[in-house]
């Protein structure tokens, strides 16, 4: 597998970790409930950990496994996880590669897969792991088509340079075909567009429940001045799509009144241009049946047959969990 170094921010761990150099008698720090073992000999503040968002503690467990193991390759969720892309609730397991020749096994939380020399791998921070669109490719394979979509978007937005002939041809010409035929249909949509995870999600959603495609991040100049741009746009059905989590409103991007009040103004702009406005959230999105309810009661209508079995397989997958609202 080559190795290339290159010029990425990888994200590091989110809660302190200790050695258990760094913490005399750490076992002391567990039995007295201060420290969390995260893995054998590394231990993070128990308080830490607790109001660590689920996202963040398999962020650490990927920096744990790399203290203990430096030589790791990291793939699949824990390549995107170093490398910023989402990550849906805490996939608790870590995963790396292993040269041709050793088996795949799973051990102390940390499950091994054999790699043809057909991937490239990077060098970040001092961490090894697969490349962006690798990595991508990887979880459009292995993973939900709702999930591969959002890891795919995320790859062309993380590189500019990136593009959906990129990841296609790089599935198309792996040597292993495994996932092959699943990952065309989240690659062969992917897009640089999609701003977050639950933008990517919902696109799916939306062709899942039959419903049109929607433009993506239009510009609307209102009268005033201001530029507002819109996630989602159907111009026949003259509407505006927004997915906005519920991330607005817990205070990360200030006070939830004066953040309440500029989308008012903003939706108040963008319906002077268009003839509504539907907004949802993160269980709209994976439960599908309330955003099903939100385009049609918008005036949205169905324009093919709706998928039932992606549609309960993503809810089974999805719908308990979290994404980084930022991701």
């Amino acid at each position: 597998m080559p190795l290339l170094s290159v010029a990425l921010p990888v994200h590091p761990a989110p809660v302190p970790l200790l050695r258990h150099a760094d913490a005399p008698h750490p076992e002391r720090g567990v039995a007295r409930g201060e420290l969390i073992r995260v893995r054998h000999g590394v231990y993070a503040s128990t308080v830490l950990w607790r109001e660590a968002a689920p996202w963040d503690r398999y962020l650490a467990r990927v920096h744990a496994v790399a203290l203990s193991h430096p030589d790791a390759v990291f793939c699949m969720e824990s390549a995107a996880a170093l490398l910023g892309m989402p990550i849906f609730g805490d996939p608790v397991v870590v995963h790396a590669l292993v040269t041709g020749n050793e088996a795949s096994r799973f051990s102390a939380g940390i499950r091994t897969h054999r790699s043809s020399e057909d991937r490239t791998i990077i060098e970040v921070g001092g961490l090894a792991m697969t490349s962006l669109h690798d990595t991508a490719v990887d979880l459009a394979r292995l993973r939900h088509e709702a999930i591969g979509m959002a890891m795919s978007d995320a790859a062309l937005r993380l590189d500019p340079q990136g593009t959906r002939d990129l990841l296609l041809g790089m599935n198309e010409t792996r040597i292993s075909s495994r996932g092959r035929n699943v990952a065309r249909w989240s690659l062969a949509r992917s897009t640089s567009q999609a701003e977050t995870a639950i933008e990517s999600v919902s696109r799916a959603v939306i062709e899942w429940l039959g419903f049109p495609a929607p433009e993506l991040q239009v510009a609307f100049r209102a009268s005033s001045g201001e530029e507002d741009r819109a996630d989602f746009v159907w111009r026949a059905a003259d509407l505006v799509g927004e997915a906005d989590g519920d991330l607005k409103y817990d205070g990360r991007y200030g006070d939830a009144r004066t953040v309440l009040r500029r989308q008012s103004l903003r939706d108040t702009r963008l319906r002077m241009r268009v003839r509504d406005v539907a907004r949802w959230g993160w269980r709209d999105v994976t439960t599908f049946a309330p955003l099903r309810g939100i385009l049609a009661g918008a005036g949205l209508q169905p324009i093919a047959p709706e998928q039932s079995v992606k549609l309960h397989r993503l809810k089974v997958l999805l719908a308990p969990r979290a994404t980084h609202p930022l991701a």
